[in-house]
Order: structure tokens, then sequence, then C-alpha cells
């Protein structure tokens, strides 16, 4: 093998002819870094730095420039190249060359190191492994990610599909993620949480493939429901199951404070206690009931039938997602009946809230969809961001999270 071929083979550029190989030396003698000039085979000269379509020549740039290539063991490498500009009928004047992609000082090999490296670990370990700024890393992240060959494809074959929101760790930021039921993955994610996040997601679907989908699992957010009636009208929406039992719990537990602060203002300091410290009775599965759990859940069944009534509305609720198909929608029927006519108003307004969604309930229980991937996607998606907790954007942290969990990232180079 000739040198200058095994040369840019180490360094992952090998489309590039190797044309000399030099040392650095440091102020104290030692070597500072290996400098490898390349240039460009005369067959990719021309080249849009973007695109890498061929456009005529504008000037020769700023003459030759250095990136950061693969270090060779402990010693850095750059690499020093002829950078001239051409203008490319799509994105007007750039520099060309193909060995690194558009406004990046690295190779694609390091690009693309340095996202593989950040998927599965913390962004410090990314910085002092690859000697990079710690800003550099959400860059090559989101170049890398844009870049991905798997983004042309991650749309084909949706059939079930699941919507959901994330806060993020700093409390005040929403992403909206989309996943695929069928394949578990990722396909789309941005900031916000309303319709007008959600649209961009189905206008890059498009009509046909919009039409394709065949459900739709989300929560009951008002703005989720708009867009699947107006942009994908033959999905079926299937109301997430999660949320709903808890609409019992907190009503439930309305109705624990009114009787406590009844038994308060009446003077009835023991009740009032027992009644504070039955929250945790009344909110836990019986199958899961301490001994202590359940005498309180007994002494309360005993002394007041409007309290007792109501963890009973919260337990039927639950049990209606369990035998799902007809039976579970003839339950469902049966909860709202008792529901509405209870006379307990926190119960009450509940039902109306469920009857509002019971087209959508009624959806999930044939098909057993909810969205459980969805929120394993989700837990996921918060281990990165505490991975990544110095991505400063929403768009670098979607980047790595299509990364991670979309299949946009790049192999090892030379692993493919």
């Amino acid at each position: 093998m000739r040198q200058t071929t095994l040369w840019a083979r180490l360094l992952g550029v090998g489309g590039l002819i190797v044309e000399d190989v030099d040392a650095e030396i440091g102020a104290t003698g030692e070597v500072a870094a290996i400098v490898v000039a390349v240039r460009v085979p005369r067959r990719e000269t021309g080249r849009c730095g973007v695109c890498q379509q061929r456009g005529p020549g504008y000037d020769l740039g700023e003459g030759r420039r250095r990136g950061q290539a693969l270090a060779l063991g402990t010693c850095p490498t750059d690499l020093e190249a002829a950078a001239p500009r051409v203008r490319c009928a799509a994105h007007g004047v750039v520099v060309a060359g193909p060995w690194a992609r558009h406004g990046a000082g690295h190779t694609r090999a390091v690009d693309d190191t340095v996202a593989w490296l950040v998927t599965p670990t913390a962004q410090s370990t990314a910085v002092a492994r690859r000697r990079v700024a710690w800003r550099t890393v959400g860059a090559i992240v989101t170049r890398v990610s844009t870049d991905a060959p798997a983004k042309q494809a991650r749309f084909a074959h949706l059939r079930r599909i699941g919507i959901d929101e994330i806060r993020d760790t700093r409390g005040y930021r929403y992403l909206t993620v989309v996943g695929d039921h069928d394949s578990g993955r990722l396909v789309w994610a941005a900031a916000g949480r309303d319709a007008a996040t959600l649209r961009p997601f189905c206008d890059a679907l498009g009509p046909e493939r919009g039409a394709a989908l065949t459900l739709v699992s989300a929560d009951a957010a008002a703005s989720i429901a708009a867009v699947v009636r107006e942009r994908c009208p033959p999905a079926t929406r299937c109301l997430d199951p999660f949320p709903v039992v808890p609409w019992a719990t907190a009503a439930l537990d309305e109705m624990r404070r009114q009787v406590w602060n009844a038994a308060r203002r009446g003077g009835q300091t023991a009740l009032a206690r027992e009644l504070k410290r039955a929250r945790f009775a009344l909110w836990t599965n019986p199958e899961n009931l301490t001994a202590r759990q359940d005498a309180t859940l007994s002494h309360i069944a005993r002394t007041n039938d409007r309290l007792y009534r109501a963890y009973l509305l919260k337990e039927q609720l639950r049990q209606v997602f369990q035998p799902r198909g007809h039976r579970g929608l003839a339950l469902l029927d049966d909860w709202l009946i008792w529901a509405s006519r209870c006379r307990i108003l926190p119960f009450v307004k509940r039902a109306r809230s469920i009857t509002a969604h019971r087209d959508a309930i009624a959806a999930t229980l044939p098909h057993e969809l909810s969205n459980a991937r969805i929120e394993s996607v989700n837990t996921k998606l918060r281990l990165l961001t505490r991975l990544a907790f110095g991505f400063s954007s929403a768009d670098a942290l979607i980047a790595l999270a299509m990364l991670s969990l979309g299949g946009r990232c790049a192999p090892l180079p030379g692993r493919a």
C-alpha cells in the first residue's frame, strides 16, 4: 500500500490525495501537532460544500485552511488544504470541499465520531475525548442529524403514531414529539406545545402519507385533536388512557379536601387529621394497599359514604381499561351514567369531560393502543437532556434525540 493511501485511510479521508506530512514543534520541543497537506482529486473539484453539486468557480477564498482530523494516537492532527469558493445555484457562494460539512472546522470523520460518542455518554466526555469546545458539540450534533440519510425515509411506512409533549429540566420549555408505535422510534420533534408546533410535521408528512395514517394516539389536548382532524382526516384518534384515570384521582382528592375542610371548620380535629393521612390510601391501587391503608379505607367506608363512593368511582374508571374491547366500552358507559348521577360535583364535572372525549376513548379500547411507547421515548429523552445539559438551544437537543432515538446516528468511521 502506498504511504499516501495509508495516511488518507488513517485519517478517515480516503477520497483526498495526501501531498505532504509534517510535524509542528511546540515551544517545549515536543510535537504539538501533525499537519497533513492534502488536495482534492480533479474529479471532485468545484463542488458545493453544502449539496456537493458542481458549480462555476468564484475565487480562491482565503487561501489554504486547516481543519481538525482524527487524532493519531495522543497527537492532534490537522488537515491543510486549499479552500476555493464556487457559485452554487442553490446556495450561492460557498466554500468547495468534500472533506468537511459546510460550516465545520473538522473533517466528516470527526463530526461522525463526536456524534456517535455523545449519544451514549455525557457531553463533557465528548469534549475531553475529541478536543473540541463545549458549544461545538451541539453544532456537530445538529449538522450530523441534518445531514443523515435516514431523514429521507423516516416518514415511510408510518401507520400508527403517538403524539406527546415533554417539558425539559428548565421547566419552561416544551417539546412536542411524534413516535412510531410499530418501530418504537422517534420520527419528529419540535419546540412548543400548540397546534402551530404540530402543523410543520403534517406539512413534512405530506397529504399522501398523512392519508395513510390509521391510528393516532395522544392525550386530551385540543390542539392535537384539531390538527389531526384537519391534516389526517382518515386517521382515528385514540385517547391515551394514562391521563384519564388521573382525572378521577384528582376528582377524588378534591372531594377528600372538601370533607377535610368541613371537618376542620366544624372542630372535628381528629377526623380532619385522619382524612389528611388518608390521601395515599385513597390513591393507592387496591392490590398494593398495606394493612394500615386497608384499615383506613374500611374506616372511611363506615363513616363517610360520599367519600367512599368517590373512591369507588375512581377505581371503577381504572377497571374500564382492563378488559378492553366491547366489554371495556360497556363499562365506560355504565361509569358515565353512575358518575353523572352521583351528586358528587367533582365527578359530575369529570363525567362531562370524559363524555366529550368518549369517541377517542372508544377507539382506544378495541385497538389497545396507548402512548406507553411514546412515554418510553420521553423517558429516554429526559435522560439525554440530563446528559447534555450544556445544550442551550432546543435545536441541539432535538438533533441529539434524533441521533439517539430516531436512527440517524452515523456509524463510527470505518465501521459501517
